[in-house]
């Protein structure tokens, strides 16, 4: 695993509105994957959760994840973060969903009656494969 900063071209793929999977802990430190959304901001990760989403329950309890971004036209390229959620806070007035739901769709977030959760992950670590393979890696 590489540290970072990670390479331009990595970080130009994380700019784009690809498929990702985040991976938490549960308490008892079983691993558990969700499809996601998510930003790349000045080197850190967005991600954005509902109140309620189990996987927000599981950052609160350990802050490390992972994060797998799928380069989206060609799915053996892909870049693997694993970091640790740094803050977690509020999304009053829904700004950063709406701001990841733009990036994605191109439209505020439709679902406006239930609180956001936004949770800033730092990049402790990450590896690449395909296109951003990371030179640590053996041949």
């Amino acid at each position: 695993m590489s540290k970072p900063p990670l390479p331009e071209a990595a970080v130009e793929m994380l700019r784009k509105p690809n498929p990702a999977v985040i991976t938490t802990l549960r308490p008892d430190g079983q691993p558990v994957s969700t499809a996601t959304w998510y930003l790349w901001d000045d080197g850190r990760v967005l991600v954005n959760m509902d109140e309620g989403r189990k996987r927000l329950e599981h950052m609160r309890g350990d802050p490390r994840v992972a994060l797998d971004v799928i380069d989206e036209s060609n799915w053996y390229t892909h870049v693997a973060i694993i970091g640790h959620v740094e803050e977690l806070r509020e999304d009053a007035g829904l700004a950063d969903i709406d701001r990841v739901s733009r990036h994605y769709t191109g439209n505020p977030y439709p679902r406006r009656d239930r609180g956001r959760v936004t949770a800033w992950i730092a990049v402790d670590g990450w590896h690449g494969w395909g296109a951003h393979k990371d030179s640590s890696q053996p041949g």
